[in-house]
């Protein structure tokens, strides 16, 4: 009896593989393998010291757990590179999908196509050293008594009046490049940027820069969404879309960018 009950839950195991598998039989450019690409390099915290078979980083981590939800295991992965722009191209692509923090425009759409959203960027709080040594903290009261800078044309703009409603007026600037100098020249104490930008501002534009704290995604008015990228027509859209939503449905995709987004990357959120 236990050998019959054993041979049922694998036969049982099998099936739903077998039913998850052939969603993808035959649209994947190598039979029975998942080729997903990357940046060269890719940067974290989206993958870990540019090594995506890790596993480790967040997109590194989504990329293995929808193979998962659509039958694949970690060995029938494999990765390719791709610049940003290079991808984003029209014409025949050399990968299944590509995560590399694309933003889904109607513009893009037009050209290649993309998977449901993996992401809603939250809007993050840039500022320096010298102002968080200076007793600034992740909360409103805080973030209201410092001087902010934004981008006119920005939603950041809207959020930082209408959230922070700073003790005065924050000063307006034409681009992140501007916002970026005037925090050098001490004229701004901070400003709101979506997380993945104000990492790589804190990280690479400012000597000083210090990403404070991060709002949660529903708190933004029109947050910016990543979307896997497809080449125009690929019918394996489908498949990727039914397992992100699996994933968001179990709360697994929302475990993963606890795991890297906030714990990893250290951005308490703002509540």
């Amino acid at each position: 009896m236990r050998l019959l009950t054993s041979a049922m839950v694998l036969m049982m195991s099998a099936g739903g593989a077998l039913a998850q598998d052939s969603c993808a039989a035959g649209k994947t450019l190598e039979d029975g393998v998942l080729t997903i690409a990357t940046g060269n390099p890719a940067y974290y915290p989206w993958v870990m010291n540019d090594d995506p078979e890790s596993k480790e980083g967040f997109e590194a981590a989504v990329a293995y757990a929808v193979a998962g939800e659509m039958g694949f295991s970690d060995d029938q992965v494999t990765w390719v590179r791709s610049s940003f722009d290079e991808a984003i191209q029209p014409g025949v692509k050399n990968f299944d999908f590509n995560l590399q923090q694309y933003s889904i425009t109607p513009e893009r759409d037009e050209i290649v196509d993309f998977s449901a959203p993996y992401y809603s960027a939250a809007m993050a709080v840039l500022t320096t050293e010298p102002v968080a040594a200076g007793g600034a903290t992740p909360d409103l009261d805080s973030l209201a008594g410092l001087k902010w800078g934004g981008v006119a044309s920005h939603t950041s703009y809207g959020m930082i009046t209408g959230v922070i409603q700073p003790d005065s007026d924050p000063l307006l600037y034409g681009d992140n490049a501007d916002v970026t100098e005037a925090m050098k020249a001490r004229q701004i104490d901070a400003a709101l940027f979506d997380l993945p930008t104000a990492l790589f501002l804190a990280a690479v534009m400012l000597d000083d820069g210090v990403v404070l704290g991060q709002f949660p995604a529903d708190r933004s008015e029109n947050p910016d969404q990543f979307g896997m990228l497809f080449e125009e027509g690929n019918p394996l859209k489908d498949c990727v879309d039914a397992a992100l939503e699996s994933l968001k449905a179990s709360g697994r995709l929302a475990e993963i960018e606890a795991q890297w987004l906030a714990e990893a990357t250290g951005v308490p959120v703002i509540e």
